[in-house]
């Protein structure tokens, strides 16, 4: 298959183009500045001749989106919603404007959409949209506001020969340097990764090789359509999480936080608290009752492969 990712050429597109390409497929990415014979130029907000690579292309994965660790600054957050929804929206133009659509597109999204909560797990289904919690600081729901809009400039866009899917991905783990991994084994083998503001806000996560095995099984189910969650089925609470990290470190004791030092910690990292505070109980419904199976499904386990691989690099 022919198949064409906007916005690859960060980790998460390296990693999928990587497998994809392993698996005999033809890549195309579509990059802001185009490094190779493989990658093609665009700006992520107007058609250009980048387009001609969607049409006849039997697959778009689109992964464009400015990264949210950072400051939620108006600046930034307008570009996390700009460049976002403007490239979606021109993704579904280019597709629409095809003479032959690709047959699916698979657009990235995020768990974050879903509402803060321990009570129970959010699913495709029942899942509850956040934005309106009591307990969540109203800074929050401007993520949440920039996840509905993702998903509304896909649901938008009109393109009835291709059928859509956004992928509501929890963050993706995988051993690389700078990574999310990267930074939280730093926090576990300094002895200070432990629980933040009590740890009872739940880790939703995927590892690297689900996340890819999901993304082609995706593109093989011809009946699913709509939202879908990438996350493993074992979501845990944060002092879980940390404790089976710094156990794969062989690490057993680690300071505790408290809220206040997790604010002044996101300051100094240039980052938000958010995204250590917000509690993400997401599970994968639609993916498990379709057929698909983790390799990875229990943290302590993806845990102790991730560490092994990131202490080999």
């Amino acid at each position: 298959m022919k198949i064409v990712i906007p916005g690859g050429s960060g980790a998460l597109g390296t990693l999928l183009d990587r497998a994809l390409t392993a698996a005999g497929h033809r890549v195309v990415v579509l990059s802001r500045r185009p490094d190779g014979p493989r990658q093609v130029g665009w700006d992520g907000r107007n058609l250009g001749p980048w387009a001609a690579e969607v049409d006849g292309s039997d697959v778009v994965v689109n992964l464009a989106g400015r990264s949210v660790n950072c400051r939620y600054t108006d600046e930034n957050r307008r570009a996390m919603m700009d460049s976002r929804v403007h490239s979606t929206r021109v993704v579904g133009q280019a597709i629409a404007a095809a003479r032959r659509p690709p047959g699916v597109w698979l657009q990235m999204s995020t768990a974050t959409v879903y509402a803060h909560r321990h009570d129970a797990p959010n699913d495709e289904p029942t899942g509850a949209i956040g934005g309106e919690e009591p307990d969540a600081p109203a800074s929050w729901r401007y993520s949440v506001d920039i996840a509905r809009a993702w998903e509304d400039a896909q649901a938008q866009a009109d393109t009835p020969h291709t059928r859509r899917l956004a992928l509501r991905t929890a963050v993706v783990l995988g051993p690389e340097r700078g990574g999310a991994l990267d930074a939280l084994s730093w926090l576990a083998r300094l002895g200070v990764g432990g629980s933040i503001a009590g740890g009872a806000q739940y880790v939703s996560w995927i590892h690297e090789r689900d996340f890819v095995r999901a993304v082609a099984f995706l593109i093989g189910r011809d009946e699913l359509a709509g939202a879908v969650n990438l996350a493993a089925p074992d979501p845990l609470p944060q002092r879980e999480f940390m404790r089976h990290l710094r156990a794969a470190w062989g690490m057993p004791l680690a300071l505790p936080a408290a809220r206040w030092m997790a604010e002044i910690g996101a300051f100094a990292l240039r980052s938000e608290s958010e995204l250590l505070l917000k509690s993400r109980r997401v599970v994968p419904f639609r993916l498990l009752d379709a057929g698909f199976t983790f390799e990875h499904p229990h943290w302590p386990q993806a845990a102790r492969d991730l560490v092994r691989r990131l202490r080999g690099r």
